[in-house]
């Protein structure tokens, strides 16, 4: 399996995670689990190299098993909620644990050239940015939210985070069960959990995110993964594809 990233540009930044390509160049299937991190995706799906698909997937609260068959690469971009609301224009709330196929001209997605990477980010940075450009209703409450939720990593109560905004907590949480499908208690608990993947990684089957004891940590990283801390430090068969891509020390 081959598999890169790249990080967005300044501007797209608070919208989009990364860029990522995953190449599947063996004669078997390759099977991976997907665990929640708190990001939704367009997925480009090819058949050697020739376009196939793309699909639009929600946010993930459980984990989701998906083979990839010989000869088959993906193309994603990775991005954060806001994007739902400012890129997309709608809610992904219908989507929670799925995914939809999209139109082959979505962006024009089926014409552009994926063996040139790099041209082909910048060229979609710039289709991203025009559909962010023709928003005129930017809630700087909701920017600032997420930016705090991105650097706290989901480690504060949802008062803490109504509060910083000044947006009530029942607020928060209708807009983010009508445009995600889940509580910011919720999101803040996949949050957490994600941030937990590289302690994993590293065997710290503890992990320095505020989890109260080591059984409230296996708690919750079970209950979001349906693994424990330790299935997943182990990693068999580089199984859970957030574990395996996190660089080594």
């Amino acid at each position: 399996m081959i598999y890169h990233q790249q990080k967005a540009n300044a501007i797209l930044k608070p919208y989009i995670r990364c860029f990522w390509w995953l190449d599947n160049d063996s004669s078997k299937n390759i099977d991976y689990t997907i665990l929640p991190d708190g990001f939704f995706d367009i997925i480009v799906r090819f058949d050697n190299y020739e376009y196939d698909s793309t699909v639009l997937t929600g946010t993930y609260t459980k984990e989701i098993e998906v083979a990839i068959p010989p000869n088959h690469q993906l193309f994603g971009i990775q991005f954060k909620l806001l994007a739902a609301e400012y890129i997309f224009g709608e809610s992904i709330a219908p989507l929670l644990n799925s995914e939809k196929k999209l139109p082959n001209n979505f962006w024009d997605l089926n014409m552009l050239d994926f063996s040139e990477n790099l041209e082909t980010i910048d060229k979609l940075s710039s289709i991203i940015s025009h559909e962010i450009d023709k928003q005129n209703n930017l809630d700087n409450r909701k920017l600032h939210l997420f930016r705090l939720l991105s650097q706290t990593k989901g480690n504060h109560s949802v008062s803490y985070f109504a509060d910083k905004v000044f947006w009530s907590s029942r607020q928060i949480n209708r807009y983010f069960n009508k445009m995600f499908g889940l509580s910011l208690k919720s999101y803040c608990n996949i949050l957490r959990c994600s941030a937990s993947f590289k302690d994993i990684k590293e065997g710290d089957l503890l992990s320095n995110q505020n989890y109260y004891d080591r059984s409230h940590f296996n708690k919750e990283i079970k209950k979001y993964t349906n693994h424990t801390p330790k299935n997943l430090s182990s990693n068999e068969n580089d199984r859970f594809l957030q574990i395996s891509i996190i660089p080594n020390k």
